[in-house]
């Protein structure tokens, strides 16, 4: 039998459903319809915005953009709404130093 390999994130997922931290969901066709309503009124892009930014970091976000497989100014919208919806988490990104305070 060949048994799957699960990342931390699937294995901590696993273990709160096998400890019974997941409950079933009521009227579950209503709360698909209530939830897709919440991302299409977030995703809705009805205001286009011009910023200048430093090429450096266009290109990181770039960079980034393409290491998650969407496009940049879709990861831009996407980290300014976690921003402001205060779910933003600063965290060291992987193979970066960190960035050095001027004084």
């Amino acid at each position: 039998m060949h048994k799957t390999k699960l990342d931390k994130n699937e294995q901590e997922i696993l273990k709160s459903f096998e400890q019974g931290e997941w409950k079933s969901v009521q009227n579950v066709k209503e709360e698909i319809i209530k939830h897709q309503q919440y991302a299409r009124n977030t995703l809705k892009k009805d205001k286009r915005v011009n910023i200048r930014i430093s090429s450096k970091v266009l290109e990181e976000i770039q960079a980034l953009a393409v290491e998650n497989g969407i496009p940049y100014q879709t990861l831009m919208s996407s980290v300014l709404h976690r921003y402001v919806s205060g779910y933003l988490i600063d965290k060291p990104r992987p193979n970066k130093p960190p960035e050095q305070t001027g004084g």
